[in-house]
């Protein structure tokens, strides 16, 4: 497999609970390089990214802290791109979920030149699809979706050469959604996104469901997954800034990573919205890095 850059972004600047900012160095304590590298791979641990501290400051024009935003998603996507054109798997460590705006940009991007069509499977409690018109809060880690589709500020929806990021909502893949606000449900809807919420899974269980998300994947296909931490059942992760009972189980969530793993097509990856000032002994980061060694393989017995 290719060699994997952790690359730190340690920001809650798009969020209202402070703590994100911890998260890559919750993720570096519980392991996550040493738990790579005991699966052959070559981990380079490429630092935290630096960007502008969280002013604290109240929304204006719907949006809070939009420019440190634009300046945390322009480091992120430079990292993410620089990565990949260098043939490395970029593994971003958050941070809040803001940040998947450059992340996901650098890798529609990077697929461009590439030839590869992209497609995103994004595990969360929270559909992130406002806009500055419809959020309730102005926190633009519930917008990143509605950004890489198109309806968002220029400076974040115009960060790589081609508008939008996401050429295509049905390519993104929503897993796990439980919380929704009002006017988000209309504007999920108007999108297009294919949304796999927890009454699907309830309904169909987490086999049929991953089956449906990962349709469509071809030899030509980068995969890349943005797990925020409270896409798991906030008994398991308590560890988050924004925690919603009744998410997938560990078991649910296992079967979720290995069923990616065996796709092949995984070639990026976010890690979001872990909070160790709300955890408990670092159990949620260390539950994240157990999910993470799913994702690159690892399994109970040898599966062909």
């Amino acid at each position: 497999m290719e060699p994997v850059d952790l690359i730190g972004a340690p920001t809650d600047v798009g969020a209202s609970i402070r703590g994100a900012s911890m998260g890559p160095e919750a993720l570096r304590v519980a392991g996550l390089q040493a738990a790579l590298e005991r699966h052959g791979l070559t981990v380079s641990d490429a630092a935290n990214l630096s960007g502008p501290p969280n002013p604290s400051h109240p929304a204006r024009d719907g949006f809070r802290h939009l420019d440190e935003v634009v300046q945390w998603n322009r480091a992120v996507y430079e990292a993410v791109l620089g990565s990949r054109r260098a043939n490395r798997f970029p593994v971003l460590m958050g941070g809040d979920h803001c940040l998947a705006i450059g992340s996901i940009t650098a890798v529609a991007q990077h697929c461009r030149e590439a030839g590869k069509r992209l497609m995103v499977l994004w595990l969360d409690a929270h559909a992130d699809a406002n806009t500055h018109a419809i959020t309730p809060t102005g926190n633009i880690h519930g917008m990143p979706v509605a950004c890489l589709c198109g309806d968002g500020p220029s400076a974040l929806t115009r960060l790589g050469d081609a508008f939008p990021a996401v050429a295509d909502p049905s390519n993104i893949r929503q897993i796990g959604i439980r919380s929704v606000d009002a006017e988000e449900k209309r504007q999920l809807r108007a999108i297009g996104l294919k949304v796999f919420d927890m009454r699907y899974i309830d309904e169909n269980g987490m086999r049929q469901t991953m089956e449906q998300a990962l349709a469509g994947l071809g030899d030509d296909t980068h995969l890349h997954v943005s797990f925020d931490a409270d896409f798991l059942d906030s008994v398991v992760a308590p560890g988050v800034g924004t925690p919603v009972l009744g998410g997938p189980t560990y078991r649910e969530a296992q079967l979720c990573m290995e069923m990616i793993a065996d796709t092949g097509r995984l070639g990026s990856l976010d890690l979001m919205e872990l909070n160790p000032a709300r955890d408990v002994r670092n159990q949620t980061a260390e539950v994240v890095v157990d999910l993470v060694e799913s994702l690159f393989g690892k399994s109970t017995l040898l599966r062909p």
